[in-house]
């Protein structure tokens, strides 16, 4: 009996070492246990604390600002059988002294599809963004937006496509290019 209670304590003395091991008490340095404790919980403080409150923006360029000048920013397609994809070519030119970075653009539904320069837009030069718009399923007045993001003030820029949508069936998909 007496033999358990000394393997039982040899244990325990064991499991308190290790813990004490593994919770940096033996490591030399001058930081006590609690610095040590708050150093490794920063990390996923702050981790938790980015997912949970930054809005799912994308990044805007960082460097200088410049000037993004749109011929259109708002195009009217008309009346389109449902089915029919819309595209339309939106002009714009690099006003400002600095080279013009989009660095996302995004419609507010999947049905509008924007595409866009990668490519730095230097000073005085023009680019274009395409919009698709697929009016599968989308009956009678519409109105979608894209977001454009750059390095611009403000860094957002909208350009709208609408139009009306005929029909309540399906009918064969074409494609419709505006310019």
């Amino acid at each position: 009996m007496d033999s358990k209670k000394i393997i039982i304590g040899l244990l325990a003395l064991v499991a308190i070492l290790l813990g004490l091991n593994l919770a940096g008490i033996f490591d030399k340095g001058d930081q006590s246990l609690r610095d040590k404790a708050r150093q490794s919980l920063a990390p996923t403080e702050a981790a938790t604390t980015t997912s949970t409150t930054t809005p799912s923006t994308p990044a805007v360029p960082a460097g200088p600002t410049t000037v993004m000048a749109f011929e259109e920013t708002e195009f009217d397609f008309g009346t389109v059988e449902m089915g029919d994809k819309v595209e339309h070519i939106y002009s714009f030119t690099n006003t400002g002294d600095e080279p013009l970075v989009i660095s996302n653009a995004t419609g507010s539904c999947g049905c509008t599809v924007p595409q866009w320069p990668k490519e730095p837009i230097a000073p005085g030069a023009t680019g274009e963004i395409l919009v698709s718009f697929d009016t599968k399923n989308k009956p009678n007045n519409q109105t979608k937006r894209v977001t454009i993001t750059a390095n611009t003030e403000p860094a957002q820029s909208f350009l709208t496509i609408k139009g009306f949508v005929e029909g309540s069936t399906e009918t064969p998909a074409t494609t419709i290019q505006t310019q």
